[in-house]
């Protein structure tokens, strides 16, 4: 009776056994490892190649491959051979060296680094540093913005300000309420080209004023809906015509808590009067440079998106017109803008960037 070749004997060590085991069931192994790992670990119960292969439905070649590595190599082994290919051109000296001068140094007369000059500074290809960025996750020529607040009462208005966000008061109405203000209605000298397949749509650079106008808006936090309108001026007779304009949109005996900017119009005599007259409404001023605490500012984002900025107005009336008739038609269906940090992980990151500033040596 043919029984096959005889096989070598199988001996696993205690560590290797252990380290085996590991790979065979951390969730986290490439499926790859811990398939090896169950071969060898089956082989050593002395079962034969076709056993395993049954086991673990995988052919009797696999099994015999991956038990004669492990016989003779341990668990370097069951490791990926190199593949078959060119032989590395680029250094890790090389490489090194790229992103040590990308992050601690300047091209002369420059900014930033781009490709080609680091392309010439490094002795490579620009498409080698295009693949050396890439992996690293650099990207020398973005820059993005940051305002730092100075306000002495910064923690304790985020803390007020993200409260409200996370866990509104009972039978209380929460408003962010702001005024985007000098929109130019701006007109194209020439006419629209429209989007065809392969063109996007196109126009002229140059434009057309045609005036001013400032858009006044409160949005409600938790549904999103908008009372919104639009005055020539900026001027505290203005913010009190629209809070009256807020007053006669809510329903009565309901808290109102308003989150406001410290823009001066809010501040002015008047202003403090009519609140204290309508005693339900409480104010919560952002910090100073702090005004990405109110969610309002992302509905003027989105307004700006819609309808001016690529928007072609013969007159301010015309761009009123646009912004009003946008936020109606989004009260029809509104969306709440959903606040998802809380006050701990933005002061965390306020710190650290602090951190960053007191250390950079200017």
């Amino acid at each position: 009776m043919r029984t096959g070749r005889p096989k070598k004997p199988l001996e696993i060590v205690d560590a290797d056994r252990e380290k085996l085991n590991l790979i065979a069931r951390r969730p986290k192994s490439a499926q790859a490892m811990a398939m090896r790992a169950r071969i060898v670990l089956s082989c050593e119960q002395g079962m034969s190649n076709s056993e395993v292969a049954h086991k673990l439905h995988i052919t009797g070649a696999t099994v015999g491959k991956w038990r004669e590595r492990f016989r003779e190599s341990g668990l370097d082994g069951l490791l990926d051979e190199p593949r078959v290919g060119a032989p590395r051109k680029i250094t890790d000296q090389q490489v090194e060296d790229v992103i040590t001068k990308t992050l601690e140094s300047l091209p002369a007369n420059s900014t930033h680094w781009s490709t080609r000059l680091m392309a010439q500074e490094a002795g490579l290809t620009q498409n080698a540093i295009v693949r050396i960025w890439r992996a690293f996750g650099l990207q020398p020529h973005r820059v993005e913005n940051f305002k730092f607040s100075k306000d002495p009462q910064f923690v304790e208005k985020v803390r007020d300000i993200v409260g409200l966000y996370l866990n509104p008061p009972d039978r209380a109405i929460v408003l962010c309420v702001d005024e985007k203000s000098q929109v130019q209605a701006l007109n194209r000298t020439q006419p629209i080209l429209p989007l065809a397949p392969g063109v996007p749509v196109r126009q002229s650079h140059d434009y057309e004023r045609h005036g001013v106008t400032s858009l006044f808006a409160a949005m409600d936090v938790a549904s999103g809906v908008t009372i919104s309108n639009c005055y020539r001026r900026h001027r505290h007779q203005e913010c009190l015509r629209f809070l009256n304009e807020i007053e006669d949109n809510l329903p009565a005996g309901v808290d109102v808590h308003l989150v406001m900017d410290n823009y001066g119009t809010h501040k002015v005599a008047k202003v403090r009067n009519w609140l204290a007259r309508h005693p339900r409404y409480h104010v919560h001023f952002t910090p100073t440079s702090g005004s990405w605490l109110n969610l309002v500012e992302r509905l003027f984002g989105e307004v700006t998106e819609r309808c001016v900025r690529r928007g072609s107005h013969t007159a301010v009336r015309a761009l009123e017109r646009a912004m009003l008739d946008y936020l109606d038609k989004r009260n029809e269906n509104p969306k709440p803008f959903v606040w998802t940090a809380d006050a701990d992980l933005i002061l965390g990151r306020v710190q650290r960037l602090s951190k960053r500033i007191s250390r950079s040596g200017h």
